[in-house]
C-alpha cells in the first residue's frame, strides 16, 4: 500500500472496506431498464421510474447533510443504509409502475443520504492535511467496487433479476452492519449560540467561518460566498464527467459499435482507476490541490471531447484513457476542499451541498446533456464539455489565494 494511505485512522479504513462490500451490490441501477422491460413497462413509462430515480439523488444529500448534522454520522448512515435495503424489496415487489416510481424515488434518496454523513465523519477523523488522501482512498473503494459489480452483475442478471435485488440489499445490511459495530463517532464541535448580535457586541458584520450559529438548515451554505462561487464551477466540471456516462454510450451506438464496446470502454476506465489511483494520489498528494484539479479536470474536459473524433474502438480507447487519467489525478480533492471550508459543526451540511451538486450535474448530463447531442448535434455537445471543462477550471484557479485564506491548519489549496 502506498504511504499517502499509511497510517490513516481506523475510521477510514472501516469506511472503506464497507464502501467496497455495498458498491459489489450496486448492481440493480444498470440493469433497471432490462428489469422494466421484462416487466412490460413501455418506454415513455421507464422515463418515470428512471425520473423519479433521479430526483432522489437530488433530495438524498440535502437531508443527509442536515440529518448528519443534527442526529449524528452514524445514525444518518444507518438510517440511509437500512431505507435502501427495505426501498431494493419494495421495488422488486412493486405492483405497478407508480409504486416502481415511488420505491425508485424511496432507494436513490435513502442511498444518496449516506454519502454526505460519510465524508463529514471522515472530516471529523482525519487532520485536515490528510483529507486528500482519505477522500482519494475512498473513492477507491467505490471503484473496486464497482469494477467488481460490472461482471457480477451481469452473471447474476442472466440468472434471474431478484438475485440482484437480494445481492444489493444484502450487502447494504453488511455494510449497516459494519457501521453499527465497527465505526466509532468523534465528539463533534457543537454551534455557538451567540447571545447578542454581531453589532452589538462590536464585533466585525462579517463573522469568521464556522464562529457564526450554524441553525440546523442550510443558511450557513447559502451566506458563505466563497462556498457559492466554488459548487457551480464544481458543478460544471462534474457534469463534464457525467457525459462519459451518458454521452458515450450515444456516441458508441452512432459509430454503428456494439453495446459490448461501451462495456468495455467502462472495464478500460476501471482497471486504469483502480491500477492508477493509489500510485497517482501519493506523487500528488504534496502538491497544492487546487491546481492539480484543475489540471485534472482539463484533461477529464479534453477527453470527453475527444470523443467526437473517435470512430472505432481503439479511438474510444484512446479518448477513455485520458478522462480516465484526469478522474485518478482529482480524486479526493474537491470534497476535501469542501472539507476545509466547512465550519466543524456544519460539515454535514456542506457535504450534503457538495452532492447535492453532483446529483444536479448527472441529472442535468441526463437532459441537457442528451438534449444537446440529439438536438444540435454531437459536435456541439463535445465543444460544449471542452469549452465549460477549461473554463471552469480556470475560474477554480482563480480563488487558490480566497481558499488558501480560508483553510485552517496548512492545508494546501
Amino acid at each position: 500500500m502506498p504511504s499517502t494511505f499509511r497510517g490513516l485512522p481506523p475510521t477510514v479504513w472501516t469506511l472503506f472496506a464497507g464502501t467496497i462490500v455495498n458498491r459489489l451490490g450496486h448492481l440493480v441501477t444498470p440493469f433497471l431498464v432490462f428489469l422494466l422491460a421484462d416487466r412490460g413497462v413501455t418506454g415513455p413509462e421507464t422515463s418515470y421510474v428512471l425520473g423519479a430515480l433521479g430526483a432522489g439523488n437530488l433530495l438524498g444529500p440535502a437531508l443527509g447533510g442536515v440529518l448528519a448534522d443534527r442526529i449524528g454520522r452514524r445514525p444518518t448512515m444507518l438510517i440511509g443504509l437500512l431505507g435502501a435495503a427495505a426501498a431494493q424489496g419494495a421495488l422488486f415487489l412493486a405492483p405497478g409502475l407508480w409504486t416502481m416510481a415511488a420505491a425508485a424515488l424511496l432507494l436513490s434518496v435513502a442511498s444518496a443520504t449516506v454519502g454526505p454523513a460519510a465524508y463529514a465523519l471522515m472530516a471529523d477523523s482525519v487532520d485536515p492535511e490528510r483529507r486528500r488522501s482519505a477522500y482519494a482512498l475512498f473513492g477507491w473503494g467505490v471503484n473496486i467496487g464497482t469494477a467488481v459489480a460490472g461482471v457480477l452483475g451481469g452473471f447474476l442478471a442472466a440468472h434471474g433479476y431478484w438475485l440482484l435485488f437480494a445481492v444489493d440489499a444484502g450487502t447494504l445490511l453488511v455494510y449497516a452492519t459494519v457501521v453499527a459495530t465497527r465505526l466509532r463517532e468523534p465528539a463533534r464541535v457543537p454551534a455557538p449560540i451567540p447571545t447578542a448580535s454581531p453589532a452589538a457586541a462590536g464585533a466585525p458584520a462579517a463573522a469568521a467561518p464556522g464562529a457564526e450559529y450554524t441553525g440546523i438548515g442550510y443558511g450557513v451554505v447559502f451566506r458563505d460566498r466563497l462556498m457559492l462561487a466554488l459548487l457551480p464551477l464544481f458543478g460544471i466540471q462534474l457534469f463534464v464527467y457525467s457525459l462519459t456516462e451518458v454521452a458515450l454510450p450515444l456516441a458508441v451506438r452512432d459509430s454503428g459499435l456494439s453495446p459490448a464496446v461501451y462495456g468495455a470502454m467502462a472495464a478500460v476506465n476501471a482497471v486504469l482507476v483502480v491500477a492508477l489511483q493509489p500510485v497517482v494520489t501519493a506523487r500528488l498528494d504534496r502538491l497544492p490541490q487546487l491546481p492539480v484539479q484543475v489540471a485534472g479536470s482539463v484533461l477529464i474536459a479534453a477527453g470527453v471531447a475527444l470523443t467526437g473524433l473517435a470512430d472505432s474502438v481503439a479511438g474510444y480507447a484512446a479518448s477513455v484513457v485520458v478522462w480516465s487519467v484526469g478522474e485518478v489525478v482529482v480524486a479526493g480533492i474537491a470534497v476535501s476542499v469542501v472539507a476545509g471550508l466547512a465550519p466543524a459543526a456544519a460539515r454535514g451540511r456542506y457535504q450534503g451541498a457538495f452532492g447535492w451538486t453532483w446529483g444536479v450535474a448527472r441529472f442535468c448530463a441526463l437532459t441537457l446533456g442528451v438534449t444537446l447531442y440529439t438536438g444540435a448535434g454531437a459536435a456541439a455537445l463535445w465543444w460544449t464539455a471542452l469549452v465549460a471543462g477549461v473554463l471552469s477550471a480556470a475560474a477554480t484557479l482563480a480563488l487558490r489565494t480566497r481558499v488558501a485564506a480560508r483553510t485552517a491548519h496548512g492545508l494546501a489549496a
